[in-house]
């Protein structure tokens, strides 16, 4: 089912008779294996409005990300939140949507200077699990009101709702942007610098650590002079030694680091493990110093294991949570895809996707 307006996928959910599996390109599809009718929203396609000067942008859902992302470029904007490509990690193909990016809340490198997805999503569309037709901000049934219906959506990985049209703010292009770069740098050693740089007034934007060469990257955006002064400062500072990469050379370094080009190509399992920066050295050791790319400042790591590992059991010791992005048919049907949540908090979660889809039919078993 392909539905090229908001009305027919009210109708595809109403006449629904069993589960749905709800699609967007089908780049990151990472979920437990959903049996049921699949139900792709790129049909829902095109931006509706664009405000350059107001820095703001409404697409419907099954929009390409990538004619997001040249509408954008056309004005010298860009997404603030630099979402992954998720294709060559997982092996999948197709076209990435904006409604796909905010359903996953997928948060780059830049994620650490001016938050995540959900963090520049103005507003929402979307039809429920009932077929109602819900608009943040606008007339919402009764039982719903008082929700913050953006944050709810994002990251919902299609268990509340199926997006229609989403609204984003946007930023402008900086003038310049380099990264200072280190080689042969323990874990430790390159999360001690890379926090020392996030603490320093720099405005860094960028701060990671690929394990496999010892590499570690902190990147600075702005107008020239700004970007030079905060180099030379953080050189002498908490990046003392490091060498300077420009322009497109520090473009390409950070799309490989947002694509983890370190990890592709691999038949272990991928993990996204999110733990406090400073306890990354800690958790890749007790993982056997596995292939990793740290981000956020040590703060997510992604790691390629083999599947036998006790991975969450290492995350809970330092209070942390483990996502399954990548592993075996055989895997995905006995390991949750994502972190089992306390108690209380399942229980709200079990709640809400009650409230939003009674029938219990959309990606049903995706998120427990």
């Amino acid at each position: 089912m392909t539905p090229e307006h908001e009305t027919e996928v009210a109708d595809m959910i109403v006449g629904a008779t069993g589960a749905l599996r709800i699609q967007g390109g089908g780049t990151r599809d990472i979920g437990a294996l959903v049996e049921g009718d699949v139900l792709r929203t790129s049909g829902l396609s095109g931006v509706t409005l664009y405000e350059p000067g107001a820095l703001t942008l409404v697409a419907q859902a099954g929009t390409p990300l990538q004619d997001v992302a040249a509408t954008l470029a056309a004005e010298g904007q860009r997404l603030a939140f630099e979402p992954m490509d998720h294709r060559a990690l997982l092996g999948t193909s197709g076209n990435s949507t904006i409604g796909g990016v905010v359903a996953a809340n997928v948060s780059g490198p830049r994620r650490i200077q001016v938050g995540a997805c959900r963090d520049s999503l103005l507003g929402v569309r979307f039809v429920d699990g009932a077929g109602r037709v819900l608009k943040n901000g606008g007339r919402v049934m009764k039982n719903v009101t008082g929700y913050d219906l953006v944050k709810l959506m994002a990251g919902s990985w299609g268990t509340l709702g199926v997006m229609t049209e989403v609204s984003l703010k946007v930023q402008a292009v900086p003038e310049t942007e380099a990264t200072l770069v280190a080689e042969g740098l323990t874990a430790e050693r390159a999360v001690g610098a890379l926090s020392a740089a996030l603490g320093s007034p720099f405005d860094v934007s960028g701060a990671a650590f690929v394990s496999e060469d010892g590499k570690a990257f902190v990147r600075l955006e702005g107008l020239d002079s700004s970007v030079r002064y905060r180099a030379t400062q953080l050189q002498s500072g908490a990046c003392q030694g490091w060498s300077v990469v420009e322009g497109d050379k520090s473009a390409a370094l950070w799309r490989d680091v947002r694509d983890l080009t370190a990890l592709t190509g691999g038949d272990s399992t991928i993990w996204r493990l999110s733990v406090k920066p400073t306890d990354a050295p800690a958790v890749l050791q007790k993982l056997g110093n596995p292939n990793a790319v740290c981000d956020w400042g040590g703060g997510l790591i992604w790691v390629d294991v083999p599947d036998e590992l006790d991975l969450r059991a290492a995350v809970l010791e330092v209070s942390g949570h483990a996502t399954m992005v990548k592993a075996s048919e055989a895997m995905r049907k006995h390991v949750p895809v994502f972190h089992p949540e306390p108690a209380p908090l399942a229980a709200l979660s079990r709640d809400l996707r009650a409230k939003f889809d009674p029938r219990g039919i959309l990606n049903p078993g995706l998120m427990g």
